[in-house]
């Protein structure tokens, strides 16, 4: 094993439980994981050095909310926002279009361009959906297509029903072939429960037949209004629910008293002039957030976290060091990595070795 000492770190960030954080620091790795973490001036030799030049490190940025398996183009939707139409869940059958039309080397392509976008803005950790298929075919080519650029894959085939399908048939394939299709190249299952795409119900009839089949559970919900999704993840012990944007009292009391993730989603409420999520509120309340980029090809033009981190300290009343915990060590929670041997969102002796340096003290 080889092994690298990255020395003279100006400050190192490690978000270990107690959010340690190091000044004049080193730390070792070799085979992908962190060996030692201490004072430069302590360290031990390795066999190469690399000499941070007083620049901040932490761990790789989490982003677990993305849609990069796609084709096509969108932009004439966003011209349409900022001329002020709303935004609405249906936007999405014209990626539908597109992405059905493209080969999966060519789904893969974009997605990798889009991973490797993000990994030099420090995004170490990336989920993916499906989603943008709706067809047992077009999942399942999605799927693989995720599954070759993203870390953990959710499968999406409930972001809406498609133009032209029958409700009750869309949902009966949903939960039934299609689930069975994509099963083995996806982690999660999510549902799009908003106006417009799916209600209560038919989120929790998805879900529940995720998680029979041995798929870990998410939800988009309460985006464009109070749409019961919260609740629903609540009630079933969802590892996260995302966006997040209405919330009533009961919404924040129900997060902060279970382990559901609020992940908000800041570059997609700019986008799509969306009220931001009470992102304060949350934390004073205990509930447990992160922060993702949510890049997709309708209402969130950007891979880069630092730029969701940003915002979310200028626009949502989030201090420097709640917004880099959750896209960070509260991001790793939303997808079950917080913890273990593969955690990622921290540095840790034993841990991966996922950091970043920033060039800045």
């Amino acid at each position: 094993m080889t092994t690298e000492l990255v020395t003279n770190i100006g400050e190192l960030t490690t978000q270990n439980d107690d959010r340690n954080r190091l000044h004049n620091a080193a730390l070792v790795i070799g085979d992908g994981r962190v060996l030692w973490i201490g004072l430069a001036a302590e360290a031990p030799a390795a066999d190469t050095k690399t000499d941070a030049g007083g620049r901040a490190a932490l761990p790789g940025w989490v982003d677990t909310h993305s849609h990069v398996v796609f084709a096509g183009d969108r932009s004439a939707e966003f011209e349409a926002r900022m001329a002020g139409q709303a935004y609405a869940a249906g936007g999405i059958n014209v990626t539908v279009e597109a992405t059905r039309a493209a080969t999966e080397e060519q789904l893969a392509a974009t997605a990798q361009g889009l991973r490797d976008e993000a990994e030099a803005q420090g995004t170490t950790f990336l989920e993916t959906k499906t989603g943008y298929g709706l067809d047992l075919a077009s999942e399942v080519r999605s799927a693989r297509a995720a599954a070759s650029v993203a870390d953990v894959v959710t499968y999406l085939g409930a972001h809406i029903v498609p133009a032209g399908v029958d409700r009750r048939d869309y949902l009966d394939l949903v939960t039934g072939p299609m689930l069975e299709a994509v099963r083995p190249y996806v982690h999660f299952i999510d549902a799009f429960c908003e106006a417009g795409a799916f209600d209560v119900e038919e989120t929790r009839e998805v879900l529940l037949a995720g998680r029979a089949a041995g798929l870990g559970l998410r939800v988009h919900g309460n985006q464009l209004g109070f749409s019961g999704g919260v609740r629903l993840a609540t009630e079933l012990g969802c590892l996260s629910v995302d966006h997040c944007n209405h919330l009533e009292p009961a919404d924040v009391d129900a997060l902060a008293g279970c382990g559901t993730v609020a992940t908000l989603l800041p570059a997609c409420d700019l986008s799509t002039r969306q009220p931001f999520p009470p992102a304060r509120r949350l934390l004073d309340a205990g509930a447990s957030i992160a922060l993702a980029s949510n890049c997709n090809p309708g209402s969130s033009y950007t891979t880069s976290m630092p730029f969701c981190v940003a915002t979310a300290v200028l626009q949502m009343g989030l201090t420097l060091d709640e917004a880099v915990w959750a896209a960070t060590r509260g991001a790793a929670k939303a997808v079950g990595r917080e913890h273990g041997a593969d955690a990622v969102g921290s540095l840790h002796v034993g841990g991966l070795a996922d950091l970043q340096l920033l060039n800045a003290p």
